[in-house]
């Protein structure tokens, strides 16, 4: 909803919004729009008399306990027949409508292969436009307009809108498609994962004949979701696939039916953001962008905010902030991490570094605990394990029991920062994972390490 807002604002629409808890980077990046921001759901609002109300997810019919609307201003817009749309479908008609949509879908990794794409895209000349769920660093936006023909899209399957049941990407229409993975998530929308590969088939129905399905060759439920139907183009990555990697995960050779293609040599970690590049890179290819120039702008690629972003190290602590919070997820990132670490720990002279993993079940479906049993799993790769429990309705102690004296858990902020700094030392990597703010646990880590790295200094 930020992206869309600053892409009303650059189409030259006054543009305000209103939320709750608003938090960085998405809450910096509007302000220096000139986006007013509003705290709350109060129905005064309707005082504004906008064109449209433009509503997102967040937003649903109910009652507080008290019996009031728990979003006054809906209840406004309803009772006097105001206008109002869904965030997708406002897109859709006014930014997508005839123009060359690249849309990438899956249960991770979206946001940062709708950057790479857009990146490449980019480095190629072509100008794109593209909304994206972060602020690619390359960028320093998380949406724009764009001159050029093209729009990248991060597709997100959650629904659209109270009134909308739908898909989001099931709006956007793309010409070309990347399925970049498909695992069950959003328990508290969907009862089981042939509900999502429902709608991912919906996506499907919508591309062209002339269009490219990309998709993720060793996914067995995206291989079942095409079984349905498809009526484009099919192109593959990764393991068995068209599109492969050889080599490194910070160098390699790409290859495209058994020909090297291309060349990627980065700095960022994990087999999965491998994987990420080959389907941006598959996707580009059919937008016209040779796989070489394509492996080139990837070299040259700066990742995304709170995806593994290093946010400052202290008392030789590095800290970093990752979005990670579906198991997979959490698997992956600390798995990139700890082969990063063990490889540069082969050379002479260089000590192995420890990861300590500090997470918050924070979204629906970590909520209700239905995934809870794979998170020892899930922190396989971590040496020391850290769990935010607060406003969880199940036992996180009894979930991560199986790690024994690996895992922590605090019902607090300051109890979970206090754990993590008593464990702390020198050399070690601590990763924090949340999809929201995480009471700002980044800066107050790096604060507290600041503090002691000085008093330890004045002591001697």
């Amino acid at each position: 909803m930020g992206g869309l807002a600053a892409l009303a604002r650059a189409a030259g629409h006054r543009v305000t919004g209103c939320d709750v808890g608003v938090y960085p980077p998405m809450s910096d990046q509007l302000r220096s729009l000139g986006i007013e921001l509003i705290d709350g759901y109060d129905a005064g609002q309707k005082a504004l008399k906008p064109d449209v109300y433009v509503v997102g997810n967040a937003v649903y019919r109910g009652q507080r306990e008290d019996g009031n609307p728990k979003f006054p201003l809906i209840e406004a817009i309803l009772d006097e027949g105001l206008p109002y749309t869904s965030g997708p479908q406002w897109l859709a008609e006014n930014v997508l409508q005839g123009r060359h949509v690249l849309a990438v879908a899956g249960t991770h990794g979206k946001t940062t292969t709708t950057s790479m794409l857009a990146w490449i895209l980019e480095h190629a000349g072509m100008n794109p436009g593209f909304l994206v769920g972060g602020v690619p660093m390359n960028f320093g936006v998380s949406a724009r307009l764009g001159v050029g023909n093209h729009f990248v899209i991060e597709a997100d399957e959650y629904d659209t809108a109270f009134f909308d049941k739908r898909s989001k990407f099931v709006h956007y229409r793309p010409r070309t498609a990347i399925l970049n993975n498909l695992e069950f998530d959003h328990a508290d929308i969907f009862d089981d994962l042939a509900a999502i590969e429902h709608q991912f088939h919906h996506l499907i129905r919508t591309v062209p004949a002339s269009g490219r399905i990309v998709y993720n060759a060793s996914e067995l439920s995206l291989k079942r979701v095409l079984a349905k139907g498809c009526w484009s183009e099919e192109v593959s990555f990764g393991t068995g696939g068209d599109w492969q990697a050889l080599g490194s995960q910070d160098e390699f050779q790409v290859l495209l039916h058994g020909a090297s293609v291309g060349h990627v040599a980065w700095n960022l970690t994990g087999l999965h953001n491998q994987t990420n590049a080959l389907a941006a890179m598959a996707a580009a290819h059919h937008a016209g962008v040779s796989p070489k120039l394509a492996g080139q702008a990837l070299g040259l690629f700066q990742s995304v905010k709170r995806r593994m972003e290093v946010r400052g190290s202290a008392g030789g602590v590095t800290v970093y902030d990752d979005f990670a919070h579906h198991p997979t997820a959490i698997r992956t990132t600390l798995d990139g991490l700890r082969r990063k670490l063990d490889a540069q720990a082969s050379r002479p002279g260089q000590p192995t570094g420890r990861v300590l993993a500090v997470f918050e079940p924070r979204s629906n479906t970590m909520k209700l605990g239905t995934m809870k049993a794979q998170l020892p799993w899930s922190l396989e790769a971590a040496d020391v394990a850290f769990c935010h429990a607060g406003g969880l309705g199940w036992d996180a102690h009894e979930a991560l029991a199986a790690m024994g004296s690996k895992a922590h858990v605090a019902n607090n902020i300051e109890q979970l920062l206090q754990q993590v700094l008593s464990e702390a030392r020198p050399g070690d990597h601590i990763v924090c994972m949340s999809n929201g703010g995480f009471g700002g646990m980044h800066a107050k880590l790096l604060d507290q390490l600041n503090a002691n790295q000085s008093a330890r200094v004045v002591s001697r």
